[in-house]
Protein backbone atom coordinates (compact mmCIF):
# COMPACT_ATOMS: atom_id res chain seq x y z
CA UNK A 1 0.00 0.00 0.00
CA UNK A 2 1.25 3.74 -1.18
CA UNK A 3 -0.01 6.74 0.93
CA UNK A 4 1.07 9.84 -0.26
CA UNK A 5 2.55 12.31 1.74
CA UNK A 6 3.73 15.65 -0.79
CA UNK A 7 2.96 15.85 -4.41
CA UNK A 8 3.61 19.42 -5.86
CA UNK A 9 6.37 21.40 -7.43
CA UNK A 10 8.49 22.89 -4.47
CA UNK A 11 10.43 26.18 -5.08
CA UNK A 12 13.84 26.71 -3.89
CA UNK A 13 16.72 27.83 -3.99
CA UNK A 14 20.85 26.87 -3.91
CA UNK A 15 18.70 23.47 -4.67
CA UNK A 16 18.18 22.78 -0.75
CA UNK A 17 14.54 20.60 0.19
CA UNK A 18 14.75 19.62 3.91
CA UNK A 19 12.77 17.07 6.19
CA UNK A 20 12.72 18.28 9.24
CA UNK A 21 11.60 17.30 12.89
CA UNK A 22 13.73 18.82 15.07
CA UNK A 23 14.48 21.85 14.02
CA UNK A 24 13.11 24.20 10.84
CA UNK A 25 15.18 25.02 8.27
CA UNK A 26 17.95 23.00 10.34
CA UNK A 27 20.39 23.01 6.93
CA UNK A 28 22.74 25.94 7.68
CA UNK A 29 25.34 25.05 4.85
CA UNK A 30 27.32 23.18 7.00
CA UNK A 31 27.71 20.39 4.45
CA UNK A 32 29.19 17.75 6.82
CA UNK A 33 26.49 17.96 9.53
CA UNK A 34 24.05 16.24 7.37
CA UNK A 35 26.66 14.16 5.11
CA UNK A 36 29.06 12.86 7.62
CA UNK A 37 30.07 9.22 7.20
CA UNK A 38 27.93 9.00 4.40
CA UNK A 39 29.02 7.63 0.68
CA UNK A 40 26.03 9.79 -1.03
CA UNK A 41 25.67 13.16 -1.56
CA UNK A 42 21.97 13.50 -2.33
CA UNK A 43 20.15 12.70 0.30
CA UNK A 44 22.25 13.68 3.89
CA UNK A 45 20.96 11.76 6.56
CA UNK A 46 23.19 11.94 9.43
CA UNK A 47 21.74 14.80 11.36
CA UNK A 48 19.08 13.69 14.00
CA UNK A 49 16.83 16.54 13.26
CA UNK A 50 16.32 15.99 9.86
CA UNK A 51 17.81 15.44 6.21
CA UNK A 52 18.97 17.61 3.64
CA UNK A 53 17.79 16.62 0.18
CA UNK A 54 20.21 18.57 -2.35
CA UNK A 55 18.15 19.10 -5.68
CA UNK A 56 20.19 19.77 -8.82
CA UNK A 57 18.39 23.20 -9.28
CA UNK A 58 19.82 25.74 -7.68
CA UNK A 59 16.73 28.09 -7.86
CA UNK A 60 13.29 27.09 -9.43
CA UNK A 61 10.84 24.63 -9.14
CA UNK A 62 11.17 20.59 -8.45
CA UNK A 63 8.41 18.01 -9.07
CA UNK A 64 8.39 16.18 -5.79
CA UNK A 65 6.58 12.79 -4.57
CA UNK A 66 7.35 11.46 -1.01
CA UNK A 67 4.70 8.67 -0.20
CA UNK A 68 5.15 6.27 2.48
CA UNK A 69 4.77 2.74 2.12
CA UNK A 70 4.24 -1.08 3.78
CA UNK A 71 7.05 -2.51 2.45
CA UNK A 72 10.33 -1.95 0.67
CA UNK A 73 10.04 -0.60 -2.87
CA UNK A 74 10.10 -3.04 -5.94
CA UNK A 75 12.15 -2.38 -8.70
CA UNK A 76 11.69 0.63 -10.96
CA UNK A 77 12.69 -0.56 -14.09
CA UNK A 78 15.64 1.81 -14.76
CA UNK A 79 13.00 4.46 -15.16
CA UNK A 80 15.16 6.97 -12.44
CA UNK A 81 18.87 8.32 -13.35
CA UNK A 82 20.00 8.56 -10.31
CA UNK A 83 18.82 6.30 -6.94
CA UNK A 84 20.18 6.19 -3.49
CA UNK A 85 19.23 5.65 0.15
CA UNK A 86 19.45 6.12 3.80
CA UNK A 87 18.06 5.38 6.90
CA UNK A 88 15.97 7.90 9.50
CA UNK A 89 14.53 7.70 13.39
CA UNK A 90 11.30 9.94 13.97
CA UNK A 91 11.54 10.88 17.12
CA UNK A 92 7.71 10.44 19.98
CA UNK A 93 6.20 13.99 19.23
CA UNK A 94 7.94 15.71 16.66
CA UNK A 95 5.89 16.87 13.26
CA UNK A 96 7.88 16.22 10.34
CA UNK A 97 7.95 19.43 8.47
CA UNK A 98 9.45 19.96 4.56
CA UNK A 99 10.96 23.44 4.10
CA UNK A 100 13.14 25.24 1.63
CA UNK A 101 16.28 27.09 1.70
CA UNK A 102 15.59 29.38 5.02
CA UNK A 103 12.20 28.38 5.36
CA UNK A 104 10.97 30.23 2.29
CA UNK A 105 8.62 27.16 1.61
CA UNK A 106 7.04 24.67 4.14
CA UNK A 107 4.76 22.42 5.19
CA UNK A 108 3.97 19.00 7.61
CA UNK A 109 4.64 15.70 6.48
CA UNK A 110 2.16 13.51 7.89
CA UNK A 111 4.76 11.01 8.71
CA UNK A 112 4.38 8.89 12.52
CA UNK A 113 7.65 8.27 15.21
CA UNK A 114 9.30 5.34 14.05
CA UNK A 115 12.45 3.89 11.79
CA UNK A 116 12.38 4.05 8.13
CA UNK A 117 14.65 3.29 5.26
CA UNK A 118 13.97 5.98 2.52
CA UNK A 119 15.15 5.92 -1.28
CA UNK A 120 15.52 8.92 -3.11
CA UNK A 121 15.06 8.80 -6.51
CA UNK A 122 15.60 11.38 -9.41
CA UNK A 123 15.84 12.46 -12.92
CA UNK A 124 16.78 15.23 -14.95
CA UNK A 125 19.36 16.17 -12.25
CA UNK A 126 22.13 17.39 -15.60
CA UNK A 127 18.96 19.24 -16.92
CA UNK A 128 18.22 20.85 -13.68
CA UNK A 129 21.79 21.56 -13.11
CA UNK A 130 22.47 23.14 -16.86
CA UNK A 131 18.92 24.78 -16.79
CA UNK A 132 19.04 26.08 -13.18
CA UNK A 133 17.00 28.96 -13.57
CA UNK A 134 14.71 27.48 -16.72
CA UNK A 135 11.01 28.43 -16.02
CA UNK A 136 9.58 25.16 -16.68
CA UNK A 137 10.53 22.06 -14.00
CA UNK A 138 13.22 19.87 -15.51
CA UNK A 139 13.74 17.68 -12.71
CA UNK A 140 12.06 15.21 -10.80
CA UNK A 141 12.24 13.41 -7.42
CA UNK A 142 10.48 10.43 -5.90
CA UNK A 143 10.67 9.93 -1.96
CA UNK A 144 9.87 6.41 -1.13
CA UNK A 145 9.77 5.80 2.65
CA UNK A 146 9.01 2.44 4.64
CA UNK A 147 9.52 0.74 7.94
CA UNK A 148 12.95 -0.55 8.42
CA UNK A 149 15.79 -0.94 10.71
CA UNK A 150 19.21 1.36 10.26
CA UNK A 151 21.42 0.41 7.53
CA UNK A 152 24.22 2.82 6.24
CA UNK A 153 23.50 4.62 3.57
CA UNK A 154 24.01 3.57 -0.57
CA UNK A 155 23.99 4.35 -3.95
CA UNK A 156 21.80 2.15 -5.90
CA UNK A 157 22.31 4.34 -9.58
CA UNK A 158 24.13 6.74 -10.81
CA UNK A 159 22.85 7.89 -13.75
CA UNK A 160 23.67 11.84 -13.99
CA UNK A 161 27.15 13.76 -13.93
CA UNK A 162 25.61 15.66 -11.33
CA UNK A 163 25.08 12.87 -9.05
CA UNK A 164 27.84 11.39 -9.66
CA UNK A 165 29.80 14.91 -8.47
CA UNK A 166 28.11 14.87 -5.44
CA UNK A 167 28.77 11.51 -4.47
CA UNK A 168 32.65 12.07 -5.18
CA UNK A 169 32.41 15.57 -3.06
CA UNK A 170 30.89 13.98 -0.23
CA UNK A 171 33.59 10.85 -0.53
CA UNK A 172 36.66 13.75 -0.81
CA UNK A 173 35.06 15.11 2.29
CA UNK A 174 36.00 12.01 4.20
Amino acid sequence: MERVLLDQVIQTDYGQLDLTWGEDGFFDGDFDRSYQGQVNGLVGASNQHGLHVNLARRSGGSPVRIVLLDAPPGSDDGQWEDVVEASIAIPERRAVMWSTWAGENTGPVDLPRGSYRLRVSAKGRDEGHAGEFAEDTVDDYLLQIWPAQWEPDAILRTGSENARYWHQHVRNRR
